[in-house]
Order: structure tokens, then C-alpha cells, then sequence
């Protein structure tokens, strides 16, 4: 429920009464004794859904932008009376002017705007280094962006050209603050003792899980987007979805800027990529919504004005998504291949190597080395085989070329075939110890391991 207060301007309280009168509004008058450019003050409840409907009466009985309207949000409404008012206003969504109000206090003042998004992009940093998924959610809570993407939607929808520039600026800066945030604090910690030398960032699941953009990531930014919508309209935990809209936009942010701080332009590149189809996506879910919910300009003549700029907006950025999709799914289609190469080669070798049967030969492990970058290049698989035999157990001196061209006939392309062996002692007693750690085995100094080559089909 809202209580409305109205001050009336001289010489219109029968007018302003009359229209809240055919809305079955009940209401209270109090004189005014101010300055004498108001005659009176009326207050009355109505449904936060009806708010819009009777203040647009409201302006045609005489209340202009130069009046006082108040819109306040009581704890508790008690009277019989409500039943009849909700049944007559039907519905969840706000008022525009509530819009407005509630887009205008999400956008914060730049100094605090920047100090915020700083602040979470350095615990974000700290977070995909550590792989800590709770440091990087943390971080998120303190994350300002779902305001600028927000208030860039309502302006739009409202014809608040000021609004909706601040909201895009402050979209862009805040992301290219974030990236040279995060690049400047990896130069830094290169400098120190607080990450090993030489780290392999690729290797932080964290930052790996960021550098591989697929089209599932949209989904991401269009729920976040749909759902920073809905709460603003509802009012409804706008704190909580503004932490999944920065979890779609700062941590790829900072590995963006961990790609260019460790001198990887591909990690930096993929993760901007990223960034900026997840703004895009946020940005347009957000626009539809606030259209589709019917929300209008308060001035009638500018309504389609709105309409035609909102339209271009929104193929500008679904112009702008599909570009990028490019990237995502070459991504998603190199991606699919490595996982499917992978399963086929490991089921092919597991089933073969069962119909081998031979005593006393333990299959350790199949890997195939196939990263997204050899599809781009073109280099062929290599997989990488690992089993334990007897001391005395004699190897085929192909054997590495035989897996090899069944692999290559089984999928139907070029691998390149490497077979580690692992000397194995076998125990006569009836009753087996408990098995023993092969690859763990393999990687203690001094185990024997032999190579039967490195052979390309």
C-alpha cells in the first residue's frame, strides 16, 4: 500500500477532489497555511499498482510538475476498506514516478560509485588468485553496477536523456576501471612474494572457468538483467540481484585484467569478450522488461518519440550481442569438440584394452591433451596412455603406433599416440593387498617409467 499527499494549487481543489472522487478514492483534506501558493493538502491510500493510474487523473485535474507529490510507503494500512481499492487496482508493478525515485537512489555519486566498484574489483582479484569462490561472491555484495544498468534502462523507457547517459558512462568506465584495476594489482603481486613465480593462471579453475565464454553464458546475464528488472518494479530484493549482476560483469573483469598484468592478450581478450556481451545482455533483458510492463513517459506527446529510440537501442545492442556471439560460439563449438574427442578416445582405448585381456596389465590412465587454441591451430590430439606391466612382461615395440591407428580409424582423425609403462610386481598370495596408487607410484623419484614413443598417425 502508498500514502499519497498532494498539494493542491490555488483554485483547484474541486477539480483535484472530483477526479480522486471517480476513482473511489478516500481521502483527507487538510488546509494549507503556507506560503499561499496552495490552497489545501490531500491525502489518501491507494495499491502501489494504482499509484500511476491517479496521479496521471491527478494532472489532468490541475496538479502540475510544480506541485508537491509525495509518495510514501506505510508499515501497516488497517481498515476493511483496502479489499475494495486492491480489487479495483490490480496488479505488482509500481508507479513510473516510484521508478524514477527508486533509479535515481540506486545510481550512487560517482566518488562513491568508482570506491565501491575499486573495492570489489580488488577482492575480486584477490579471489580468482586464491580460487576461492566465497571471496569472489563476497565480493559481488559489494559491487555497485546494478544501478548504472538499471537507471541507463529507465531513462530510456522515460525520456530521461540525462539518466540514461549517466547510466552508460558509468557501465563503461566502472568495467574499464575494474580491468586496469586488476591489471594494475598483478603487475604488483608479480613484484612480491604473495603468488609463486612463474604462475600459471590458466591453471586457477577460477580464472579458467572465464576464459572460455560459451553461449550459456547469456543465460547468466539475461536472468540477472530480468531479475534486476522485476525487484525494482516489485521492490523486492534488489540487494541480492544486484550480486548476481556483478558476478556476471566484475570477475570477468578482473581476469581481463589478469590476462593483460601476466601478458596473456588471448585470456585478456576472451574475458572483455565476456564482459561486454554480459553488459549487453543485462542492458537489453532490462529494457524489454521495463517496455513490456507498460511503463510510459509522463508527457503523452513524447511517447513515441520513446518508442522509436527504444526500438534503435534495442537492435543496436542485439546487433551488437550477435557480433560478439561470434566468439561465443566458436568458443562453444571448439569447446563440445575437445570434450567429445576426449570421451570417444577414452571409451575407445578402455574397450579395447578389456578385449585385449591381457594378465597381468593394468590400464592406469588415458588423457587426451586437445585445448580449444589446437582446434584454432589445427594441431592434432595427443593422448597420452599410461599402464602398468611385469618386470618381465614383454611390450610390443609398436605399440604406441598400433593405438594409434585405431584411434585414428575409430574417430575418424589424425592423433598423436604417447604410452608410458610402469614397471608392475605382482603378488603370488591368494588373497590381493590392497591395490596400489599407480600414478602415484609413477611420480615418485626414482620410479622406472618407459616411453614407447611419440608417434604421429
Amino acid at each position: 500500500m502508498r500514502l499519497v499527499q498532494v498539494l493542491i494549487p490555488e483554485g483547484t481543489s474541486e477539480s483535484v477532489l472530483g477526479a480522486l472522487d471517480e476513482q473511489g478514492i478516500d481521502y483527507a483534506v487538510f488546509q494549507e497555511v503556507g506560503r499561499g501558493d496552495f490552497e489545501a493538502m490531500v491525502q489518501f491510500p491507494v495499491p502501489p499498482s494504482g499509484v500511476e493510474t491517479v496521479l496521471d487523473s491527478l494532472t489532468e485535474a490541475g496538479i502540475q510538475e510544480d506541485a508537491y507529490t509525495i509518495v510514501l510507503a506505510p508499515e501497516t494500512v488497517v481498515s476493511q476498506r483496502l479489499s475494495a481499492l486492491v480489487e479495483r487496482f490490480p496488479g505488482l508493478r509500481i508507479s513510473r514516478e516510484e521508478l524514477y525515485a527508486r533509479a535515481q537512489d540506486l545510481a550512487p555519486a560517482n566518488s562513491t560509485f568508482f570506491a565501491f566498484l575499486i573495492l570489489s574489483t580488488i577482492i575480486a582479484t584477490t579471489g580468482l588468485l586464491l580460487d576461492s569462490a566465497a571471496t569472489i561472491i563476497g565480493a559481488m555484495v559489494v559491487a555497485p553496477l546494478m544501478g548504472p544498468a538499471i537507471s541507463a534502462s529507465v531513462g530510456t523507457i522515460l525520456d530521461d536523456a540525462n539518466m540514461t547517459r549517466r547510466g552508460v558512462v558509468l557501465q563503461v568506465t566502472g568495467l574499464i576501471a575494474a580491468i586496469l584495476t586488476a591489471a594494475i594489482m598483478g603487475w604488483i603481486l608479480q613484484a612480491t612474494i604473495l603468488i609463486p613465480p612463474e604462475l600459471d593462471i590458466l591453471a586457477i579453475p577460477q580464472v579458467a572457468e572465464r576464459t572460455s565464454p560459451n553461449f550459456l553464458s547469456l543465460f547468466l546475464a539475461l536472468g540477472s538483467g530480468l531479475a534486476g528488472s522485476i525487484s525494482i518494479m516489485r521492490g523486492s530484493g534488489s540487494t541480492l540481484v544486484g550480486v548476481a549482476i556483478a558476478v556476471a560483469l566484475v570477475p570477468p573483469a578482473a581476469t581481463s585484467g589478469l590476462g593483460l598484468a601476466f601478458g596473456l592478450p588471448g585470456i585478456a581478450f576472451t574475458a572483455a569478450v565476456l564482459v561486454l556481451v554480459n553488459l549487453l545482455a543485462i542492458n537489453l533483458s532490462a529494457l524489454l522488461l521495463f517496455y513490456l510492463a507498460g511503463f510510459k513517459p509522463l508527457e503523452a506527446s513524447k511517447f513515441e518519440g520513446v518508442r522509436s529510440s527504444l526500438y534503435s537501442r534495442l537492435v543496436v545492442i542485439a546487433v551488437g550481442i550477435a557480433i560478439l556471439s561470434i566468439v561465443l560460439a566458436g568458443v562453444t563449438f571448439t569447446t563440445f569438440q575437445t570434450k567429445s574427442l576426449e570421451v570417444n578416445v577414452q571409451n575407445e582405448l578402455n574397450q579395447r584394452f578389456e578385449e585385449a585381456n591381457l594378465e597381468g596389465v593394468e590400464l592406469l590412465s588415458v588423457t587426451v591433451d586437445y585445448e580449444i587454441s589446437d582446434v584454432i591451430l589445427g594441431n592434432e590430439p595427443e593422448v597420452n596412455i599410461l599402464i602398468a606391466v611385469p618386470r618381465n612382461q614383454e611390450i610390443p615395440p609398436d605399440l604406441a603406433q598400433r593405438w594409434d591407428d585405431e584411434i585414428t580409424e575409430a574417430i575418424g582423425r589424425d592423433v598423436v599416440v604417447r604410452v608410458g609403462f610402469v614397471e608392475a610386481q605382482l603378488s603370488e598370495r591368494e588373497e590381493p593387498n590392497p591395490p596400489i596408487d599407480w600414478p602415484s607410484l609413477a611420480s615418485r623419484p626414482g620410479a622406472d617409467v618407459r616411453y614407447a614413443g611419440h608417434l604421429t598417425g
